[in-house]
């Protein structure tokens, strides 16, 4: 008995199944047809945290002046190396040792031989006055001569213009002067004379100079204030009569500057007098104690301005994709591309 030939719809069906069973097993033969992968869009390259300038702003207060020192050598032991110095009175003093290249722990061994006759030269022809060339050359003997603008780090020294009450930050130029002109608090020192102006105390404008440190390009600013507060006790003495006056009717003006620091370190020396140097040492550890708990802070604020940095780069760099893409879409269809390369949509990294 024969066997019946399948009909037409028979033989479409097994062919049918046998094209899908072909496909299922990877391909029936070599010619087999094999869809083609979807195209992958590029990988996004890693971005390195960019690195931040940091800026330390040094505030007056006298012997006090003594904890910058301990502030910074926490900042340096756990790994925070400012890179630019704004100072104001004492805080120009020892900003302007640090920016030469000096480290922390010479610094402290500055400030310990450190004989308070050397920096203090009283005027007769002043009514007494302290004259301020003897702080002025120390200063330079420490710098070994160097002026502002060859210090290693960038550095200012802020003061306040006697006739017009500018705030004047000194960048260039003697770098004794101009501390000697930064720390010049009125009534203690003579008024110093610089050109056509005569300059006295930065504090009585910028206790803490956090805007001259942002002018030298500091991201991050870490404040250090060490100035005095009412406290409703009379000084002992008058340079800390003088400084406690200057301290409250800058108070207002320095909250307003220091707002617009991204941290505020405050080492708690505002019970040692302005001219107290025996207590330079408890000031040096104070600084430390302050800095060490500031840290938190400081690494935040730099990881923000990090993240801030990056977000920034990357939608700079969407920007200058989507002003090509008219441009990219036009070549992909010369090309005949359009269905299948993503050429025309690169990943937004820098």
């Amino acid at each position: 008995m024969s066997t019946p030939l399948p009909t037409p719809s028979t033989r479409r069906r097994r062919l049918a199944v046998l094209l899908l069973a072909c496909g299922l097993v990877a391909g029936c033969g070599r010619d087999a047809v094999r869809p083609e992968p979807a195209p992958k869009a590029p990988a996004a390259a890693p971005v390195p945290a960019p690195d931040i300038r940091v800026g330390l702003a040094l505030g007056g207060g006298a012997a006090k002046g003594f904890a910058h020192i301990g502030v910074i050598k926490m900042l340096e032991a756990n790994g925070i190396t400012p890179d630019v110095v704004a100072g104001t009175s004492a805080g120009s003093v020892v900003g302007a040792l640090y920016a030469s290249g000096m480290d922390p722990f010479e610094l402290q061994r500055k400030a310990v031989a450190l004989d308070e006759s050397s920096i203090r030269d009283v005027s007769l022809f002043s009514g007494g006055l302290v004259e301020g060339r003897a702080l002025q050359d120390y200063v330079n003997a420490q710098v070994d001569g160097r002026a502002l603008e060859r210090m290693q780090k960038p550095f200012a020294a802020v003061a306040t213009r006697l006739e017009t009450g500018e705030r004047v930050a000194f960048a260039r130029g003697n770098t004794g002067q101009a501390v000697r002109a930064s720390s010049s608090v009125p009534g203690v020192f003579e008024p110093v004379a610089i050109g056509k102006w005569h300059y006295v105390d930065g504090g009585v404008v910028s206790p803490v100079p956090v805007d001259a440190a942002r002018d030298l390009g500091a991201e991050v600013v870490v404040a250090v204030d060490i100035s005095s507060k009412a406290t409703g006790e009379t000084p002992a003495h008058m340079l800390g009569i003088i400084n406690q006056s200057i301290s409250i009717m800058g108070q207002k003006l320095g909250e307003q500057e220091m707002a617009r620091a991204d941290v505020v370190i405050r080492p708690r020396v505002t019970d040692i007098g302005s001219a107290d140097f025996t207590q330079r040492d408890r000031a040096i550890l104070e600084g430390e104690r302050a800095a060490l708990a500031a840290l938190p802070a400081i690494r935040k604020a730099i990881a923000a301005k990090q993240a801030e940095r990056i977000a920034a780069a990357r939608k700079a760099a969407a920007a200058r994709a989507k002003a090509r893409e008219p441009e990219c879409v036009e070549r992909k269809a010369w090309l005949g591309l359009v269905d299948r390369e993503p050429v025309c949509t690169p990943a937004a990294q820098p």
